[in-house]
């Protein structure tokens, strides 16, 4: 499989205090709008943790990118996935 091919995948991530990353997150995510096909999110899942989800198209050095970004974050988790095909 060629790794530059993009491919349907999803990234979840969770923010456990959303007062401190959320402007961060989103600036992040607006750095990688162009991967992004949905993205939902429950705001104040519980206390001050929310949670995001994203329907992306991307490759995996791009995805790596992204959920490096994120993971960086102090506060944020990450897991993500893209389809074999």
């Amino acid at each position: 499989m060629n790794e530059n091919q993009k491919r349907l995948g999803f990234v979840g991530i969770i923010v456990e205090d959303r007062k401190m990353c959320s402007g961060v997150v989103n600036d992040v995510l607006t750095q990688f709008s162009d991967l992004i096909l949905a993205r939902t999110g429950l705001p104040n899942a519980k206390g001050n943790t929310s949670i995001i989800t994203l329907v992306i198209d991307a490759t995996t050095d791009e995805l790596g990118n992204l959920t490096g970004k994120l993971g960086n974050i102090s506060g944020v988790s990450v897991k993500s996935g893209l389809a074999k095909k």
